[in-house]
């Protein structure tokens, strides 16, 4: 019989399946998650507010069976397979911005707003953060690598998705020989920097049966508001960093070609990424752990 303790995979199934029914209901009734809401300090607000309460909800699991039950692989196991299966459907599916109309009716084109997968996300980021809190405090120096690992992934799945609300996006148009200040947001809204570029030369490699681009990049000069002259060369995949920028090439006059006498610079500024780098770190770390100290006792954890 179900819900008759000890739960089993079963319940877990079940408790995963439910919120993501309740998710779609969500969905269809409140619309997609606006993230805009958490930018910063919402989003830092919000993630100490869910420290407190997972402290607060592992104080109470000897008064709670279901909080003990979240802390086992009994739901891990139906949670991560949850996830898995709606990150395989935001991976074959188009996504688009978040400013942009989904290209479907339900909102897979959307899935980082798409509430079944926020809130299956959410049991995931619970279960782990229950764990953490339990190792933290039952600690055994032969549990650190699990430890790592755990904190690790709290850290990837938290800050990589309170942290989306303040990551920006903009696109500048740089003239040959003069310096532009200015950028563009996905909403077309002028956003004027404290870092400016000056396009020197275009550079194109074409393959020479077939004339076609087989490298773009672009000679500039980086100009800051605090006197600093840099010279470089922005390539497709090998960003400037600046003042916490990225600076990407995106684009150029593609009638022109090797001629093109503008290049489309991209701006990407994610000031959430070192602590998601962070948590990788640390589950690289723990994954090392593991074989150097590996678990010599049983014990249920996730």
């Amino acid at each position: 019989m179900m819900w008759n303790k000890p739960w089993s995979l079963m319940e877990g199934c079940v408790i995963g399946g439910g919120l993501i029914i309740v998710g779609a209901l969500l969905q269809f009734s409140v619309g997609p998650v606006n993230w805009d809401v958490f930018a910063w300090p919402a989003n830092g607000i919000a993630l100490v507010l869910y420290v407190i309460i997972l402290a607060l909800c592992y104080a109470m699991k000897d008064l709670v069976y279901a909080i003990r039950f979240l802390m086992t692989w009994k739901m891990a196991v139906p949670a991560l397979v949850y996830a898995v299966l709606l990150t395989i459907v935001m991976g074959i599916t188009q996504q688009v911005p978040s400013d942009m109309a989904p290209v479907d009716p339900i909102g897979f084109s959307k899935m980082l707003s798409f509430w079944p997968f926020v809130l299956v996300y959410v049991l995931l980021a619970t279960i782990i953060g229950l764990v953490t809190i339990r190792q933290i405090c039952h600690f055994r120096f032969r549990y650190i690598p699990s430890l790592l690992s755990h904190l690790g992934l709290f850290l990837v799945l938290t800050c990589g998705t309170l942290g989306s609300a303040d990551m920006q996006r903009l696109k500048m148009f740089c003239e040959y020989g003069q310096p532009e200040w200015r950028a563009l947001d996905q909403a077309n809204q002028v956003h004027n920097l404290n870092v400016a570029i000056q396009l020197n030369q275009f550079i194109m490699e074409q393959d020479k049966k077939d004339k076609m681009p087989k490298r773009f990049a672009s000679n500039v000069d980086i100009m800051t508001e605090d006197g600093k002259h840099i010279k470089t060369i922005i390539e497709v995949n090998k960003p400037y960093t600046i003042n916490g920028w990225k600076i990407y090439q995106y684009g150029y006059d593609q009638a022109m070609g090797p001629m093109s006498r503008y290049s489309v610079f991209e701006w990407v500024r994610d000031p959430w990424l070192p602590f998601v780098y962070g948590g990788i770190g640390l589950l690289c770390l723990g994954a090392i752990g593991m074989f150097v100290m590996p678990v010599r006792k049983k014990e249920e954890i996730v």
